[in-house]
C-alpha cells in the first residue's frame, strides 16, 4: 500500500475517477466494477480518490468521448472535491485529452487507464529489461499526445521516464522549426532506440530458452490476473524470496526458480506479469521478449483468486491475453488461491466446476501444494508424444534426457544403439526424430 504523506513527501494527487459504459458492447465487468479496479489502480499509482462518477453512452462523443453536458458536470465535481487529476476508465484519443483539459482547467491533468497502468509499471520495473519495456510503451503512448513543450510532456507523464527527465536534451532549434517539431523528432529517435534494445534482450532471451530446451527441463509459466498470488505461489513452491504485496502489479520482473515435483523430475516455474482487463496493447508489445515465455512453456499454472467475487471475469480476461499471445494449445492447470479465507475446501466446491483442471490453494498458508505439483507432474506427462527410436551409443545424453523428462515403456540393448520406446514432452520430439524407427508396411503380394 502507498505510504502516507509526510513533510518531506509531495502530497498524494488527488483523483477524480470516470467510469464508462458504452451500450451494446461486452463488457467483462460491470461499470461499478471496473471504477472499483481502476480505485485500486489510482491507488497502487498513489493517488488519492475523492470522487468518481460513471457515464452511460451509445458511442463515444467526438470532442469529449463523454458529451459536453457531463463534461460541464465533470467539471463542477472537480471544483467541489478540489481535484487535480481526473482518471478516465478508458484510453482516451488526444483530441479527446486536449478537449477536457481544455474545459477542466489548465491545473487538472486528464489522465486515462491507459496512462495509470504505464505510470504503474515505471514505479515497480526494477531491472534494465523492464526499465526499457515500460519507457518504449510510454514513449509510444506520448508521442501522439504531444502538443506543448517539455514541461507539459513532463507533467502529463505519470511516473519513470516522464518523472525522472531521462528523455535528454532537446537541443536546439532549427530555422523556421518549432518547439513541438523538435519534441516529435526527439521521442521518435528514443523510440528507435529503445526498439533496438529490446531486440537485444530479445535475442538473449531466445538464446536463453534456446538453451534451457537443450538442457531438456519442462518450463512451467506461472500466469493469472494481477494480485491473484501468483509471486506467493512461486515462494511456497521453490522456497524463493520473491517480493509479493497485496497491491496491483507487485511485481513485474519475471523470477525462474527450478523446483523438483514430487516423482523426482525437475522443472523450472516462472512467474510473469500480472494480466488486466484492458491491457494496455501497447504494453503487450513492449514485453513481448518477456511474454514469449508464457508462449514456449511446457505448461501453465493458471492462479485464481478464488475469493474476488469477480474471479470468472477476470480468468476470462486472463484467458484472452493467452489467445493474444497465441498460447491457446499449452496445457493449463488451474490453481483456486486464497481458500484460507473461505473457511475450508466445502466453501471452494461450488467453484470447482467453474474451471478446467483444478486445485484448491493457499499460497500464504502453504496449502495444497503437494497436490498442485503432483497435478502439475500429471499433466505434463499426459502432453507427453509416444516416440520409438534406436539412439547410437555415441548419444548417450539423449538417452539421459528420455530418462530424465519422459517416460520410459521399453528399453533394448542393440548392436547399433539403445531402442527405446516411450512418450516425451512434444517439444523435444524433434531431437529424436533423427533416430525414430518408421513402422514399415509389408509389401502385397
Amino acid at each position: 500500500m502507498p505510504k502516507r504523506p509526510t513533510s518531506t513527501e509531495p502530497p498524494h494527487e488527488r483523483a477524480f475517477l470516470v467510469g464508462i459504459e458504452l451500450r451494446g458492447a461486452e463488457h467483462l465487468l460491470s461499470v461499478e466494477d471496473s471504477l472499483a479496479e481502476l480505485a485500486l489502480l489510482a491507488d497502487t499509482a498513489g493517488m488519492e480518490i475523492v470522487g468518481e462518477t460513471y457515464q452511460k453512452i451509445s458511442r463515444p462523443d467526438p470532442n469529449t468521448f463523454i458529451g459536453s453536458g457531463k463534461a460541464s458536470e465533470l467539471k463542477d465535481f472537480v471544483e467541489e472535491t478540489t481535484a487535480d487529476t481526473v482518471v478516465f476508465d478508458e484510453e482516451l484519443s488526444p483530441r479527446h485529452q486536449r478537449e477536457l483539459e481544455s474545459i477542466l482547467g489548465e491545473n487538472v491533468k486528464v489522465l486515462d487507464r491507459t496512462a495509470l497502468i504505464l505510470d504503474i509499471f515505471a514505479q515497480h520495473a526494477h531491472t534494465r529489461e523492464g526499465a526499457v519495456q515500460v519507457e518504449l510503451a510510454q514513449y509510444e503512448y506520448r508521442l501522439p499526445r504531444l502538443t506543448r513543450q517539455w514541461t507539459h510532456l513532463a507533467r502529463q507523464a505519470g511516473g519513470g521516464a516522464g518523472r525522472s527527465g531521462s528523455v535528454g536534451g532537446v537541443g536546439l532549434r532549427g530555422p523556421g522549426e518549432t518547439q513541438l517539431e523538435v519534441d516529435r523528432r526527439e521521442i521518435s529517435r528514443k523510440i528507435t532506440y529503445l526498439k533496438s534494445e529490446l531486440e537485444k534482450i530479445r535475442a538473449h532471451r531466445g538464446r536463453y530458452r534456446a538453451q534451457r530446451k537443450r538442457s531438456a527441463i519442462p518450463v512451467v509459466a506461472i500466469v493469472g490476473y494481477t494480485n491473484a498470488g501468483k509471486s506467493t505461489l512461486l515462494n511456497a513452491l521453490s522456497n524463493a524470496e520473491v517480493y509479493a504485496a497485496d497491491q496491483l502489479f507487485a511485481t513485474l520482473d519475471p523470477t525462474t526458480r527450478r523446483v523438483e515435483l514430487p516423482g523426482g523430475k525437475a522443472v523450472l516455474f516462472t512467474d510473469t506479469v500480472g494480466f488486466i482487463q484492458k491491457l494496455p496493447h501497447a504494453l503487450v508489445a513492449a514485453f513481448r521478449a518477456t511474454l514469449e515465455e508464457i508462449a514456449e512453456a511446457d505448461l501453465l499454472l493458471h492462479v485464481v483468486d478464488v475469493t474476488h467475487p469477480n474471479a470468472l471475469e477476470q480468468a476470462e480476461a486472463v484467458k484472452q491475453t493467452l489467445d493474444e499471445l497465441k498460447a491457446t494449445d499449452i496445457p493449463v492447470v488451474t490453481a483456486l488461491n486464497k481458500i484460507d479465507r473461505l473457511g475450508g475446501l466445502d466453501s471452494v466446491s461450488p467453484a470447482l466446476a467453474d474451471f478446467p483442471n483444478v486445485v484448491p490453494i493457499s499460497a500464504l498458508k502453504r496449502q495444497g501444494i503437494e497436490a498442485l505439483l503432483d497435478r502439475a507432474q500429471k499433466t505434463l506427462q499426459l502432453s507427453l508424444a509416444p516416440v520409438d527410436a534406436r539412439i547410437p551409443y555415441s548419444d548417450g545424453q539423449l538417452i539421459s534426457i528420455f530418462h530424465e523428462q519422459g517416460v520410459v515403456d521399453s528399453i533394448e540393448h542393440e548392436e547399433k544403439g539403445v531402442r527405446v520406446r516411450g512418450r516425451i514432452p512434444v517439444r523435444l520430439v524433434e531431437r529424436f526424430k533423427p533416430y525414430a524407427i518408421k513402422a514399415r508396411r509389408r509389401a502385397q503380394s
